[in-house]
């Protein structure tokens, strides 16, 4: 059974979209769990998504590799017109994500010497 061309860049858009949101979940919950200055597993597992999400985007020439696939598929050829958002807010996505990014890792850098310069402090009360 074959696919029509339509279908198939509807079912890469559909996929392409579900990604990013899963992806942009874990940033706001890395985000939101900076803020609240706590820092567990799954905050690094989250962390890890985002983190590895960024690292593919930027292996590709900073294009996502899902936009050359559903180009071949009939998507339009430049822009982000693979994911099923708003034009003018998918191709504003980096731009907003870099930002997000360095501030989740800010919160949770700082809150982590925080934490290790508390439990350096009562170590050293001890003795």
């Amino acid at each position: 059974m074959t696919i029509s061309r339509s279908a198939a860049l509807a079912l890469i858009k559909s996929v392409h979209t579900a990604a990013w949101f899963a992806i942009e979940s874990c940033m706001v919950y890395v985000l939101v769990c900076g803020l609240a200055k706590r820092t567990d597993r799954t905050v690094a597992v989250a962390g890890g998504v985002v983190a590895g999400e960024t690292l593919i985007f930027a292996a590709n020439g900073f294009r996502c590799p899902l936009t050359t696939v559903a180009e071949r598929f009939g998507a339009e050829h430049g822009g982000v017109t693979d994911i099923y958002l708003p034009r003018w807010f998918a191709r504003a996505l980096p731009v907003i994500h870099l930002p997000l990014i360095v501030a989740a890792v800010a919160l949770h850098a700082h809150h982590l010497v925080r934490e290790r310069q508390s439990s350096a402090d009562a170590g050293a009360a001890l003795h």
